[in-house]
């Protein structure tokens, strides 16, 4: 008798959200990637939460997507920009967030608190 294996995706996805993820470069022998995100934390808030507290080492860019919309599109700037306005009220940037917002958004920082 066979045993069936169980699919890798649940049953029931919900679509009609907007997913975020997030290219991190890993240097040159690695390369880079879009990192694996569980479904409950792809929104912008917690991409945010991530990229400021340093969970990612050199993110790139951002794309977001909602498959019920039928739209994906490159949110990076919209996401530094998030970053900024949390970043004031938190004061803190990681070392890896202001060298995105910099690079993105073609600001320091410094200035900016």
């Amino acid at each position: 008798m066979r045993t069936r294996t169980p699919p890798l995706a649940p049953g029931k996805l919900t679509d009609d959200v907007t997913v975020h993820i997030v290219l991190n470069d890993f240097g040159e022998k690695l390369g880079r990637a879009f990192l694996e995100t569980d479904e409950a934390e792809a929104d912008e808030w917690t991409i945010v939460s991530r990229i400021i507290s340093g969970e990612y080492s050199n993110p790139v860019r951002v794309v977001a997507f909602n498959i019920a919309e039928g739209w994906s599109r490159d949110v990076t700037e919209d996401i530094a920009q998030a970053m900024i306005e949390r970043g004031r009220s938190e004061n803190h940037f990681s070392k890896s967030a202001k060298e995105f917002i910099e690079r993105t958004l073609g600001k320091s920082v410094e200035i900016l608190q």
